[in-house]
């Protein structure tokens, strides 16, 4: 099984924001993502609109054939509206705060299964496949497939801080999350601080991984090698048949 790249262009929308005159155009962007490899183009539109902008929703809508992925707080009713109205391939549920720089945590899928259990059917009711932002932690998981979601996507942070001083510790709970994910017959997605160091060991050891969703770090490294080659770098680590760390 061949895990997809999602390509997070939230960074290209800011530096399009900083200047107002409409470059980076996110549209021509996203479609060359595509062409050069990439398997899905993710977006995360903030209350503050600080990067992609809510306009940005129908335009990428209209121009991306692979699979576009919406994430947010569906507690910002803005927010599920655009995605009941737009209809993307999925929606990624994220509990960041309205200010928040970056997410940060997955979901406490007990305290809040109710709401989550409404908010994943009203948007099911539309075709569209829900994912859960998750920790690597058993409960969470188990709580995560009662309420009704299609997957999770693993939050990779910790994996990341910890794969330089001790990757086998570091992977060791995505790779127990996976396996209870499976037996709960989840999809997983993983997503958050991986790159072209982290990314093989982790495609390796973590059983069954369907997307990964990666923005600031390819971002980064495109200013060095172009976007066209590093979304192929990005895909050849993907497919690493080492199992050593990168």
């Amino acid at each position: 099984m061949d895990t997809r790249l999602s390509v997070n262009i939230n960074k290209v929308a800011l530096i399009r924001n900083a200047r107002g005159e409409g470059l980076p155009d996110l549209r021509r962007f996203a479609m060359d993502c595509e062409e050069f490899g990439a398997d899905g183009i993710t977006v995360h539109p903030r209350p503050d609109e600080r990067h992609i902008r809510y306009a940005d929703i129908p335009t990428l809508k209209e121009v991306v054939t692979t699979e576009l992925n919406i994430e947010g707080n569906p507690s910002h009713r803005p927010f599920m509206d655009l995605c009941l109205v737009n209809k993307p391939d999925q929606v990624t549920l994220v509990p960041d705060t309205k200010m928040a720089l970056t997410s940060d945590s997955g979901w406490d899928t007990v305290t809040y299964k109710s709401f989550l259990c409404d908010v994943i059917q009203e948007l099911q009711q539309k075709g569209i496949r829900v994912s859960i932002f998750c920790n690597a932690d058993t409960k969470m998981i188990e709580g995560a497939a009662d309420t009704g979601t299609d997957r999770i996507e693993l939050y990779t942070g910790p994996y990341a801080r910890n794969f330089s001083t001790n990757p086998v510790n570091a992977v060791a709970d995505f790779s127990n999350a996976a396996k209870i994910a499976t037996t709960c017959n989840l999809g997983i997605n993983a997503g958050h601080d991986l790159n072209l160091k982290n990314l093989a060991y982790f495609s390796q050891k973590v059983p069954n991984i369907l997307e990964v969703s990666i923005g600031h770090a390819l971002i980064s490294d495109a200013l060095y090698f172009g976007i066209q080659n590093t979304i192929q770098m990005y895909q050849h680590q993907l497919r690493m048949p080492t199992l050593k760390p990168q």
